[in-house]
Parts: C-alpha cells; structure tokens; sequence
C-alpha cells in the first residue's frame, strides 16, 4: 500500500519545485553548515535534488532515494549520480547498501518515517558523518490550534534525544514563515506541497470554512537540524 504522502508528492510531482521555498531554503542551510567536504553520499528522501543542487564541493558518488518516482526523474543525472525509487526504512534496501557512506543527508524527509528512531540507529551505523532537517510539530502549528486537529509530526526536543543517543551532534531549531497574498494561494500551496502529509482529514465544507476564516497570510514551519557524527559504528 502506497503511503498517503507518496501519493501527494507524485501526484502534485509537476508543481512540487515552484510551492517548496521552504525546502529547498532548508536543503540550502543543512548544507551549508558542512564542513568536511564528503565525497560519498547518500540522500534519504532526495525529492527533486535540493540537496544535491546546494552542494558546492566536488564529490565521487551521490546515491539519492526517494519513494516517489515522479519526483526522482526531476533529479539531477550525471557522472556519478544515482536515484533509486525505493523505500529507505525497508530492510530490502538497507541490506543493498555500501558499508559506509563519508555522509548521510535527509532534509524534510525524516518526519514520515515509520519508525524514526530505527532510522537514526541505521544512519548511525551506515556514516561517518550525518545531516539532517525534519519538520516538527510547531510547523503549521495556528492552522491544527484553528482546526482542532492532531499534528503527525514529532517534537523537537524528543526528537533531539533520539539523535543524541547515536551521534555526538550540534543542532539548531528554526522557524521559518511562507507568506501569501490570500488564504486561496497559501491552501493551494500547503496542498502541492505534500508537507502536509495528503490525509484528507477536513471535509469539504470544513476546508473551505477554514480558507475563508484563517487568520493569518502565512504558514509557519519549524525546523530541528542536526549535523554529527556517530557515536560508535566500529568504522
């Protein structure tokens, strides 16, 4: 069974880059903050390459990975690039991997994971050196106060303790804002851009009912980055 979020990336895949300014400004920063220079890496949900393309660094191999192939063809392809349309938490592919990676990146891709603590013990066990950035459950926080509803996504500090059991990291937790001309524009947006996680968890009436009365002309994001390196992996 395809997960609902997959379906919302490949479905909305042809308009993804042009409503995911806070992705790729998130992508940028992630990257930005790395300073070994690693030649060999791997990318956990890589999208349409925002990751690669903020790369700055001459590097061998850049393997991306994502589960929605419509996104994957958007990547960038060339010597030493490779995309693969698979799940990252299945053993089947985990077990396909090379021994070690110089770096492990996933940037707005964690939050969907089925169990994200495992996650981060793999990275840990699978890198010299890990980057990530995951959306946390201050992001869209005045549209789930407004509607009552529950967020999916993970706390940050809960969230940081997790990481902290497998790697020796630094971390920032940053806020960012998309804002927009009317509520039409920013639900247009917040939809194409498959952050939300595609569960249709308002009705129809309920949905306009919120376009029409939201407060705000902005989306807020919250982001927990973090950059380490494992505690112990035996590489």
């Amino acid at each position: 069974m395809i997960s609902s979020h997959i379906k919302e990336f490949s479905k909305n895949a042809h308009t993804y880059d042009a409503h995911t300014s806070v992705q790729k400004e998130v992508a940028h920063y992630l990257v930005s903050k790395i300073l070994n220079q690693p030649k060999r890496i791997l990318d956990l949900g890589c999208g349409s390459g925002a990751v690669y393309r903020s790369i700055s660094w001459p590097i061998d191999q850049f393997t991306g990975v994502d589960s929605a192939h419509a996104m994957l063809v958007q990547h960038p392809t060339c010597k030493g690039i490779e995309t693969r349309c698979e799940d990252f938490e299945s053993l089947a592919f985990q077990q396909t991997l090379e021994p070690s990676y110089d770096l492990i990146i996933s940037s707005s891709a964690l939050q969907w994971s089925r169990d994200i603590e495992a996650m981060i013990r793999f990275c840990a066990f699978t890198c010299k050196e890990g980057a990530f950035a995951v959306f946390t459950d201050k992001t869209f926080e005045s549209i789930y106060a407004h509607t009552g509803l529950q967020t999916f996504l993970p706390n940050a500090r809960t969230l940081l303790a997790l990481f902290e059991n497998d790697f020796t990291c630094s971390h920032e937790i940053k806020t960012f804002k998309l804002f927009f001309e009317d509520n039409r524009s920013l639900f247009k947006s917040l939809k194409k851009s498959g952050v939300s996680g595609g569960d249709k968890k308002l009705s129809i009436t309920q949905t306009r009912a919120l376009i029409q009365n939201y407060p705000h002309h902005y989306l807020e994001f919250e982001v927990l980055f973090v950059w380490g390196t494992p505690k112990s992996n035996g590489l």
